[in-house]
């Protein structure tokens, strides 16, 4: 079973979290994807871009935070945390 954990901070406070799980046979990127999609769904958020920095991030720690110049739009907290919590066999 995928399973990515998302949260929102603000003056290192946690605003709100939700897991995604993930039983398809898609790819690793692909669940990432498709995670991240529905976090910004549930966040009412637009989709962060990833810069160059987040992708190191997360392939090195199987995590990545989302500061506002990952936005397009203003958003009401410092950042947006993604975590792998677990990764299928």
């Amino acid at each position: 079973m995928f399973r990515l954990w998302a949260k929102t901070f603000k003056n290192n406070r946690m605003l709100r979290d939700t897991v995604i799980c993930d039983s398809s046979s898609d790819t690793r990127t692909h669940k990432v994807l498709h995670a991240l999609d529905e976090v910004c769904s549930q966040f009412d958020l637009g989709r962060p871009l990833w810069l160059d920095s987040n992708v190191r991030e997360f392939q090195k720690h199987a995590k990545a935070r989302f500061y506002s110049d990952s936005f397009i739009e203003q958003i009401d907290f410092d950042y947006l945390e993604i975590q792998m919590l677990e990764e299928d066999d």
